[in-house]
């Protein structure tokens, strides 16, 4: 199983990224995935999730109607948009795949003032 994140970077406050995290190694169809972030000194969080079809999405209270989860099933693709980024979304953002424990390596997203 590999999962693998890009599309992290600096960006001012009030920018977009989009992060995706390409799946192999098993049916991602199947699969609800899951972003979390980690920032300096914090623990892990749960960002969002996505059901395996792709039609049910849940997010954490501080990036509700910021951030979009999204999937791919033909590329084995997830992705998060994020807009209107603060800096306090600075972390390194990892994509999950639940039950299976399985972590991508991260990618950092860092947002300046």
């Amino acid at each position: 199983v590999q999962l693998v994140e890009s599309g992290g970077g600096l960006v001012q406050t009030g920018g977009s990224l989009r992060l995706s995290c390409a799946a192999s190694g098993f049916i991602f169809s199947l699969w609800t995935m899951n972003w979390y972030r980690q920032a300096p000194g914090k623990e892990r969080e749960l960002v969002a999730d996505i059901s395996s079809d792709g039609t049910s999405t849940n997010y954490a209270d501080s990036v509700k109607g910021r951030f979009t989860i999204s999937r791919d099933n033909a590329k084995n693709t997830v992705y998060l948009q994020m807009n209107s980024l603060k800096p306090e979304d600075t972390a390194v953002y990892y994509c999950f795949r639940p039950w299976r424990n399985n972590w991508g390596q991260g990618t950092q997203v860092t947002v300046s003032t």
